[in-house]
């Protein structure tokens, strides 16, 4: 076996601070990314400079320190917080003598490794030739060639050195390919609206602990990481509320600072699942320095996608592990451990409340001979009391409204339910 199957790629990391963002903040991300990828961080370099050089993105002593940081142990990649120009690209892996890529190239290795849904691929394959097109005027190697290691992943490389107009053509075929199966799901919805099915998404900033929660909720045995992305294809579970409604949760791809537009655009079919849910759970990692600045993330995204116009539950989660008595406390605000299954039960209640109001109660007296019909009532709604009375069986039961023709001959004075 080879060292290079045994140990993990040797990544040096380099970045510019302009102020626009929190560059501490970003390169503490990329550092979760490159994990995530698979590699160890041997180094970082963090320069403070009004823009990235045009041609050697860092300044000329910063790129020194970080030739001779290449000199002087065994690197296998550089990677740069920000998306670098095919000149920028070439000039530095002639330079370093070792591949060079982005944080855009990164972001798409990881979903490259991670997708594994034929829809799911696709998207990746669409992302990575929609980034390939802007560059193969410069061609270095960092997308260009095929090869072992971070970066090189993915069904979109062996098309790489094929020319604009085969990557055109690819790029069309698969957006139709994408938009057929944006079709199927939109029917797939609509038949759930059809049948009344609601639906909450659970959305957020990437390793949040979304599929966590949607184990705990549903034991639905999605995979559940401490990493970035780990997972990229939407799941859908039913769940039980408090007030006995069955709802869909469905989990999401997680979010992640400064996202390309293109990557968005690329996963739109994915992410419609945010678009069209009822209510979303903004979930958020308490323990993360950063929760409130990855909060904002999120909300942008939501913008971007149109929903932020959904209900928007704000979850914090980790809170076993986070100062959670420093989180603000605000209406549709509820502090959890996903992991734990801590808060949880007030997460439901909060769901129920935000929902539309599709359920009520009533107080029901079936005869003896309707015992079809009160199982049904047990079945679909949330019985919060049963007897059997002289002249039949009573239920105190809160139910969907879709229900409420079938029992109206049985319905009850409201004025006991008043004293019951």
């Amino acid at each position: 076996m080879h060292e290079t199957d045994i140990l993990p790629e040797q990544v040096l990391l380099l970045g510019v601070d302009t102020g626009e963002y929190d560059a501490d903040a970003s390169m503490a991300e990329l550092v979760q990314l490159v994990k995530t990828a698979g590699g160890e961080v041997a180094g970082t370099i963090l320069q403070k400079r009004a823009r990235p050089d045009s041609v050697t993105y860092l300044g000329r002593g910063r790129l020194a320190e970080a030739k001779e940081f290449c000199d002087n142990g065994r690197l296998d990649l550089i990677v740069c917080d920000t998306e670098l120009s095919p000149t920028q690209n070439r000039v530095l892996e002639d330079y370093f003598g070792i591949r060079v890529i982005d944080r855009t190239v990164l972001i798409l290795d990881i979903f490259a490794a991670r997708a594994r849904s034929g829809e799911g691929k696709l998207q990746v394959e669409l992302a990575q030739m929609k980034y390939a097109l802007t560059r193969l005027s410069g061609k270095g190697t960092a997308m260009s060639r095929l090869g072992g290691g971070i970066g090189t992943r993915g069904p979109g490389e062996t098309k790489l050195e094929t020319d604009k107009r085969h990557i055109r053509r690819r790029i069309h075929t698969l957006e139709q390919q994408l938009d057929e199966l944006s079709k199927r799901r939109e029917r797939h919805r609509e038949r759930r609206r059809k049948d009344g099915v609601t639906t909450v998404a659970i959305v957020g900033y990437t390793n949040a602990g979304k599929s966590t929660l949607l184990n705990t909720l549903t034991d639905a045995g999605v995979l559940a990481e401490n990493k970035l992305f780990a997972t990229l294809d939407p799941t859908a579970r039913a769940i039980r509320l408090p007030d006995g409604r069955e709802v869909m949760l469905i989990d999401t791809v997680g979010f992640v600072s400064r996202l390309p537009h293109f990557l968005v655009e690329a996963f739109q079919s994915t992410l419609e699942e945010a678009t069209s849910a009822d209510v979303l759970l903004m979930l958020c990692d308490a323990s993360d320095p950063d929760c409130e600045a990855q909060a904002e993330v999120t909300r942008d995204i939501l913008k971007e996608l149109g929903a932020e116009d959904k209900p928007l539950i704000t979850v914090y989660n980790k809170c076993d592990i986070a100062d959670s008595y420093l989180l603000p406390v605000t209406q549709n605000t509820v502090k959890i451990s996903a992991l734990n299954g801590v808060g949880i039960s007030g997460l439901l209640e909060c769901i129920t409340e935000n929902l539309p109001p599709t359920r009520k109660r009533v107080l029901l007296l079936f005869p003896f001979d309707k015992g079809g019909l009160a199982a049904r009532i047990r079945s679909r709604s949330r019985v919060l009391k049963e007897e059997y009375r002289n002249d039949g069986l009573f239920m105190d039961a809160v139910i969907d409204v879709a229900d409420m023709h079938a029992v109206l001959d049985y319905i009850q004075d409201e004025k006991e339910l008043k004293e019951t």
